[in-house]
């Protein structure tokens, strides 16, 4: 939240942010609730900041589940997640660099 509230004052006139939260700010998971916390508030702040960004300034976040390249070592830890695909997660962050989208949570899960 910092590097945007700091940021604001130098990116380029129309310029976005893009924040990544996480799956448990929706779901949740036994031993996850700081990361819950953080991952909602996240949303929060990108609902609120999105319509008071001046200059054009846009503001998204994409929210991820497991990543089918972290499954191997890490899903025996949340074994109700599926994995998603790497193609999944970067046509999110494309989408909230190409398209004039803000205030939008993309959940990739």
């Amino acid at each position: 939240m910092n590097l945007v509230l700091i940021g604001q004052h130098y990116l380029k006139d129309n310029g976005c942010f893009t924040l990544t939260s996480g799956i448990f700010a929706d779901i949740p998971h036994k031993g996850i609730t700081g990361g819950a916390v953080i991952s909602g508030a996240l949303h929060s702040f990108v609902l609120s900041a999105s319509i008071e960004l001046p200059r054009g300034l846009r503001i998204n976040v994409v929210s991820p589940g497991m990543a089918e390249d972290s499954a191997k070592d890490f899903g025996y830890l949340f074994p109700n997640l599926t994995p998603v695909s790497m193609k999944d997660l970067t046509d999110a962050y494309e989408k909230t660099v190409e398209e004039k989208i803000t205030g939008q949570i993309l959940r990739v899960y």
